[in-house]
């Protein structure tokens, strides 16, 4: 059951959708700590159609110090 008074089942999902996104919960723990580890400060983008995984990428960005060199 939903907790937003008067929403219907499919508003909810797409609520709680938003809210993952804007919380930054779309990734898995595991992918997290990755990119903590490589210290990553780019963009990571994921196209979806029809709740289907069409491309995902990303913008290179990880630097630890401005001296460090660009980690292949």
């Amino acid at each position: 059951m939903c907790s937003v008074k008067g929403c219907e089942a499919e508003g909810c999902t797409f609520v709680e959708f938003r809210r993952k996104v804007r919380e930054s919960e779309l990734l898995s723990s595991a992918t997290v700590k990755l990119l903590e580890s490589l210290r990553f400060t780019g963009r990571v983008s994921v196209i979806v159609q029809n709740g289907t995984i069409l491309k995902s990428g990303y913008e290179e960005g990880y630097f630890s110090r401005r001296s460090d060199e660009r980690l292949l």
